[in-house]
């Protein structure tokens, strides 16, 4: 798998034209799935894994690699699926999600592909729920699942979702107010809700971009300006059928929406996301997933917006 992952600088120039690029692979059957490349650090061929008592069952154990041990999580194990019982020929998918490092263990590891985020659509209703899918695709005729990582992890992980005492204490008592929330992870969306809830604010859910900018499009429709009641937008990046950085530049050119409060929360990590905020005219940008540190975004936000109607009054 060697140069798989070479011309990284090259793909950032996707980001901002509502495309992607896919790490195509498969598990322990013939169903393909994908991974967007700018979450992979490397693809190697299976390491030995040293076993840690006390580790999760889906965590086949630890790698040492260039001087740092990561866990390997069975991803097939991990989706419900059986277990990788072979390790000799398998691959390890190493990714960064929400700053922390993990590889995949997986079956065989097939090619990149470039794709439109249009062509990337929500899994079926039918799915949601108690499914690890967050999207799908077709690629050569054949359909692609995208795992949605986040809940993988939670699971495997666990995830702290409490505000801290000392951040909900200073919670505005702000009414007729709603912020817009945007993710394609049921998880990441009731992790930010429940964020909003401790603060005693009102969320309004969207699943992609799409959606989001159809709601605000039809707000925008009604006698008050959007911006006087939405004091922001929380949004992820990767989405199916529209991203994060085409829905700030969508919302940047609708003069009805231009001066809403952007801020783009993501597990995508690396230097070019705070180039793209300035590129795509975002307010802010937010790495997942740390309850005080959203909380103290959105304070921030409330207290400006605060300041600004107290101001235009």
């Amino acid at each position: 798998m060697a140069g798989i992952l070479d011309g990284v600088d090259k793909r950032t120039q996707l980001a901002g034209q509502n495309r992607l690029e896919l790490l195509l692979f498969r598990l322990s059957t013939h169903q393909r799935f994908g991974i967007n490349v700018f979450k992979v650090q490397e693809v190697i061929q299976c390491p030995k894994l040293t076993q840690v008592p006390g580790l999760h069952h889906v965590v086949r154990g630890v790698a040492n690699m260039r001087g740092r041990t990561i866990p390997v999580l069975d991803l097939s194990l991990a989706i419900g699926g059986p277990p990788t019982n072979e390790l000799n020929g398998r691959f390890v998918i190493v990714t960064e999600y929400n700053k922390s490092i993990q590889g995949f263990l997986v079956g065989t590891v097939d090619r990149i592909v470039n794709m439109n985020w249009e062509a990337i659509m929500p899994p079926p209703k039918a799915a949601s729920g108690s499914s690890y899918l967050t999207a799908v695709t077709n690629v050569d005729d054949e359909l692609v699942e995208i795992i949605d990582v986040e809940k993988v992890l939670k699971e495997v992980n666990g995830t702290d979702e409490h505000v801290s005492e000392q951040l909900v204490e200073q919670k505005l008592e702000l009414t007729d107010i709603k912020v817009l929330v945007v993710d394609d992870s049921s998880v990441a969306r009731n992790q930010i809700k429940r964020v909003l809830d401790q603060l005693g604010i009102e969320s309004v859910l969207k699943e992609n971009g799409r959606e989001a900018l159809e709601q605000l499009v039809e707000w925008s429709q009604e006698a008050r300006r959007v911006s006087d009641w939405v004091p922001l937008v929380i949004s992820d990046v990767e989405m199916p059928q529209m991203d994060g950085y085409s829905l700030t530049t969508a919302i940047r050119s609708n003069p009805l929406l231009n001066d809403l409060h952007v801020v783009l929360h993501t597990s995508l990590s690396g230097v070019f996301n705070k180039s793209m905020i300035e590129k795509v005219g975002a307010n802010q940008f937010l790495p997942k997933y740390e309850p005080d540190s959203l909380a103290s975004a959105v304070l921030d936000r409330l207290n400006e917006f605060s300041g600004e109607k107290t101001a235009a009054a």
